[in-house]
């Protein structure tokens, strides 16, 4: 049996302006130690995981159309006008529904699993895409160096639907902190290195993606054991680095014979 939920009424209610700038601000859950996931399906893909949610918020006309197995995960539960909820969000199409999650603490590089490695990356979608492959190709951890989209922040967590939650994240690495990984780095090259379907690919493994523009930092494209290259029959200078990455990762879960 669904318990009554808290109602807000006030735009200045403290709570609000708390998801207000979670949900806007790319770098507030560092502050807060908390996560906005707003809309059904990232609140199913937290709760998929074995998570469960802070508190949850509801628009008025969503409270009731809701399943109640969302409805009453929460220990704390708040019902808002809608007004008042589009106001939290972020998209040009307010979700009715939304979950606070406290962030899991915050631990270092752990040695000896497979990872994916975002060089100073910038677009959001690119990154939240990658965290993607990472999940769905059977990868432990992204690790994340300094200059590299907030792996939190809205714009990833949405791109990433879900991923985020079956992955360990680290971010504000230096390279030297890679050293902790002991497993061999992979880099891809558009000019050089072995092509990825002739390769034999290590696991675990950790694969190197860098600056859309820039590519890899010079001083860890050294560190790396084997450089890779994509076939481009078709004669593209180079490949978008969320679909270098899907390419890549899915090549390294192939070779381990799934």
């Amino acid at each position: 049996m669904s318990s009554a939920p808290t109602p807000i009424t006030s735009r200045d209610n403290p709570l609000l302006k708390r998801l207000r700038l979670l949900a806007q601000d790319s770098t507030a859950y560092r502050k807060q130690g908390q996560v906005w996931l707003e809309g059904d399906h990232l609140c199913r893909a937290l709760l998929a995981r074995g998570h469960r949610p802070a508190l949850a918020v509801f628009a008025e006309s969503a409270w009731s159309s809701e399943p109640s197995g969302l409805r009453d995960i929460a220990q704390r539960q708040y019902v808002v006008p809608d007004a008042l909820m589009a106001g939290i969000s972020g998209l040009e199409s307010p979700a009715g529904m939304g979950f606070v999650w406290d962030l899991p603490a915050t631990t270092g590089v752990q040695s000896g699993r497979s990872a994916v490695v975002l060089d100073r990356l910038q677009d959001a979608g690119n990154v939240g895409a990658i965290l993607r492959c990472a999940s769905a190709f059977g990868f432990a951890q992204v690790l994340a160096l300094k200059g590299t989209a907030a792996l939190w922040s809205p714009k990833v967590v949405r791109a990433g639907m879900g991923a985020h939650f079956a992955l360990h994240l680290v971010e504000g690495l230096a390279v030297d902190d890679l050293a902790a990984l002991g497993v061999p780095l992979l880099v891809t090259s558009s000019h050089r290195g072995d092509f990825l379907h002739q390769a034999r690919l290590p696991w675990p493994c950790a694969w190197v993606l860098g600056h859309e523009g820039q590519g890899v930092t010079p001083a860890l494209e050294a560190q790396a054991s084997q450089s890779v290259r994509i076939i481009q029959p078709g004669g593209e200078e180079s490949l978008n680095v969320a679909a270098a990455a899907a390419i890549c990762l899915h090549a390294s879960a192939a070779a381990r014979g799934f």
